[in-house]
């Protein structure tokens, strides 16, 4: 216990969703310990109190301790895991094996196996009991004390969820609880892609009309696809799925949104992803979930048009090709044979 009386908790990865969220647990004073991997930056959090690289703009709590060495958060009851989703297992890999509650925070799909991160946790670390926490949340807003709601979906149900709910929350950080945590994860992951369509559009210059029919659409090629793997339509209609979605595909503060608007201004994607030492998680996501979409017989053409944009296809011919499609019912559910990937 520290000082405060209270167990100190553990998060994986410095990046600037890692360090809002280590200033956000720290706000009570208690102790978070910050892994990252660049001992240089661990020297600059512990010197300065400050996160340069990844979030400039916030003075961290001193009861933030960073370290490079993960096996300092071997003795934490509770781990946050917030590592770029490509990563995740390898990191986990390195934990010290224990009984804990382990909260993925990090939003994706693992690139070859098509993998949800909760089974990529579970495979990983066997002894940690896993839940999910998602919703829409930039980073700079939550280090600031701004008001926050999310989804904490409990894979170990209401009893994982007395345990972590009043470890979590704070007073402008609120917590929902579900059990959903297939849900909660596809609605962060498919998000993202989605961002990237509406950063298109607005590079592009087309209008808010276009970009309010594209987060609707995408909305419901995410209904969709979640239903498909089993996620509840209500849970994709919360924080974690239509919350998030929306405030991702309306602002720059997104990456995802960031690099979408960058293509839609005529920028290579190889050149955007060589440049950007921060990740849009939905350039990775792309690819295999459109795999996955047409290996389910799920049309996602807004997704398999991001795809094909990743992969250096023109903007304007794909936005045609979008205005180009059959007109129909907007309830049809047709099958990935109809989807342009």
């Amino acid at each position: 216990m520290t000082a405060t009386g209270k167990a100190p908790i553990g998060v994986i990865g410095a990046g600037a969703w890692g360090t809002a969220l280590a200033q956000m647990l720290a706000s009570d004073g208690r102790e978070v310990r910050l892994w990252a991997l660049e001992p240089e930056l661990v020297e600059r959090i512990n010197a300065d109190h400050r996160n340069p690289v990844y979030l400039p703009s916030a003075e961290l709590a001193p009861t933030i301790r960073a370290t490079s060495t993960l096996g300092d958060l071997g003795d934490c009851a509770t781990i946050l895991a917030v590592t770029p989703a490509q990563h995740l297992g390898k990191v986990l890999g390195g934990l010290r094996a224990a009984p804990r509650d382990l909260v993925l925070c990090s939003k994706g799909i693992e690139a070859g196996s098509g993998r949800l991160m909760n089974a990529v946790v579970t495979e990983a670390a066997p002894d940690s009991e896993v839940a999910v926490l998602s919703g829409p949340t930039f980073a700079h807003e939550v280090a600031a004390g701004l008001p926050t709601a999310v989804t904490l979906a409990c894979g170990g149900g209401e009893d994982q969820w007395d345990r972590l709910a009043p470890a979590i929350a704070r007073p402008s950080f609120r917590p929902y609880y579900s059990d959903d945590v297939v849900g909660a994860e596809i609605g962060g992951s498919v998000k993202n892609v989605l961002a990237i369509a509406c950063g298109v559009v607005d590079g592009l210059g087309l209008g808010q009309n276009a970009r309010a029919a594209l987060i609707a659409r995408g909305y419901a090629e995410m209904l969709r696809f979640g239903e498909a793997l089993g996620a509840r339509p209500e849970t994709l209609a919360g924080l974690c799925g239509l919350g998030d979605l929306v405030l991702t595909c309306s602002s720059t503060s997104s990456r995802n949104f960031s690099l979408g608007k960058a293509l839609g201004e005529g920028q290579s994607a190889q050149s955007l992803m060589a440049d950007r030492r921060t990740v849009a998680e939905g350039a990775h996501t792309a690819p295999v979930l459109t795999e996955l979409a047409m290996r389910h017989g799920i049309a996602m053409p807004i997704v398999a048009a991001v795809y094909r944009l990743l992969g250096g296809a023109p903007a304007r011919e794909i936005v045609s090709e979008l205005l180009a499609r059959p007109l129909r019912s907007e309830q049809d559910e047709p099958g990935a044979q109809d989807s342009p990937a």
